[in-house]
């Protein structure tokens, strides 16, 4: 297995002209090869580690797979480097019997970068996946100081980012504030399937009643990905892009952004974020 963090020397140069050589701890980048029945279907810049969960995430909310048994074996394959070992960076799924395979057009066929799952895509029609779990009707409410709690939640538990300051995370929480699994990644869209992949693995998929936790902006893959798991709210530190903000309202997902402090943007389906019964209580009283 790949390592997920590299040593690298640095010059650390100050302003005051102080200049001196220290190791660095960088967060690892390496090419990972899905492959299914031995073709290949995507390469994505990732950070080594929880590949099989990523893979099964990626092939959920590509709408190939939508439950574990889908999938009948995961393996790497034989990609072995200068030095004749094997770098784990090819991984090949074998679909159960009557999975249809997946397309392999330029549609699905898609180089995906680590800032970016959409790159290559022949067209923006070929993202717009049709969900076996619609979140629309999901009734899952959650109060908004709850929601505050899940950004300091998610870092506390990026074991890795807090010695490189160079990953994403994602992670899945219940609408009562229990956390199920944190993910990181170099890349956003990695992480969410590392933890979608982790949640299909468990038999949890659809994942009603959750929320989807992520340390970066709100994109339109992201919000993609959360649709076809059925998770019913995404909740973003950052900005969500326009494409997001309307698939999510396409889609009925609700969809929270600049989630800092105490105090959060709702752009779509906002009747899911509630005032708890103590503010509702008090709501109006004086001092």
């Amino acid at each position: 297995m790949g390592r997920v963090t590299v040593r690298r020397p640095v010059l650390r140069v100050s302003t005051d002209g102080t200049r001196h050589q220290r190791p660095d701890t960088l967060a690892a980048e390496e090419p990972l090869e899905i492959r299914v029945g031995g073709r290949a279907l995507a390469v994505t810049m990732r950070t080594p580690g929880h590949d099989v969960e990523l893979a099964h995430g990626f092939l959920l909310t590509e709408g190939v797979i939508g439950k574990p048994d889908d999938v009948r074996t995961a393996r790497y394959c034989d990609s072995v480097d200068g030095d004749g070992r094997n770098t784990y960076n090819v991984l090949d799924l074998e679909l159960a019997e009557g999975v249809p395979a997946p397309e392999t057009g330029v549609e699905r066929n898609f180089y995906t970068t680590s800032s970016c799952g959409v790159c290559g895509k022949a067209a923006l029609d070929a993202v717009r996946l049709r969900t076996r779990f619609s979140p629309a009707d999901d009734p899952m409410e959650v109060a908004p100081e709850l929601l505050a709690t899940f950004p300091d939640t998610l870092r506390d538990r990026q074991r890795v980012f807090s010695s490189t300051g160079g990953l994403h995370a994602a992670g899945l929480f219940t609408s009562d504030g229990s956390a199920l699994v944190v993910r990181e990644d170099v890349g956003r869209h990695n992480a969410v399937d590392k933890a979608v992949g982790w949640a299909l693995l468990a038999g949890l998929v659809p994942l009603a009643g959750t929320v989807l936790m992520v340390s970066g902006r709100a994109s339109f893959e992201l919000v993609q990905k959360a649709a076809m798991a059925g998770i019913p709210l995404l909740a973003a530190v950052s900005a969500p892009s326009s494409l997001a903000v309307d698939l999510a309202e396409e889609q009925g997902v609700t969809l929270v952004g600049f989630l800092r402090g105490d105090s959060m943007n709702v752009y779509t389906g906002t009747s899911r974020v509630v005032r708890s019964p103590i503010q509702s209580s008090t709501a109006g009283q004086g001092p």
